[in-house]
């Protein structure tokens, strides 16, 4: 039997949540399955589960920018409305690498490209997205990247 992608996970997750009346869970999965449709409609396209990925990653960063926002306003019913919303969203993201293997995968990408210094930034940057989309924070694994080739 095919593994089912990340859509199709979703999908179901949707009519499970429909079948148990579970309203803010179902909330939040039709606007992940919204932001999915928007951009397949967008650029005419099926996504795969990295570009799916690509979309849920989005979500979580306008979740957290969202969050302290709100928390910063004082409003901490809409940050938790929010903070279930992240929940529920990082339950479809793979498990988040640690520090060490992110550090050990940035080695071994800037080995494999033979970069030098912070103008082979772009030439790493472009196999590491690949390995590390949805795994971990792509601003700071740059951020990690241009500090290790600065030194």
């Amino acid at each position: 039997m095919s593994q089912e992608s990340l859509k199709q996970r979703i999908d179901a997750d949707m009519k499970e949540a429909m079948r148990a009346k579970d309203k803010e869970r179902l909330g939040t999965i039709r606007l992940i399955l919204a932001a999915i449709k928007q951009r397949e409609v967008d650029e005419r396209i099926t996504l795969d589960d990295t570009q799916v990925l690509t979309v849920l990653e989005k979500m979580v960063k306008q979740r957290r920018d969202s969050i302290s926002q709100f928390e910063a306003a004082g409003r901490t019913d809409l940050a938790g409305k929010e903070k279930a919303e992240l929940d529920l969203i990082q339950t479809y993201m793979p498990a988040q690498l640690s520090e060490a293997e992110i550090d050990a995968i940035i080695e071994q990408t800037i080995a494999a490209t033979g970069a030098t210094s912070a103008k082979d930034m772009g030439k790493v940057m472009g196999p590491l997205k690949a390995q590390l989309q949805g795994r971990a924070d792509m601003g700071a694994v740059s951020a990690r990247l241009k500090v290790r080739l600065s030194a």
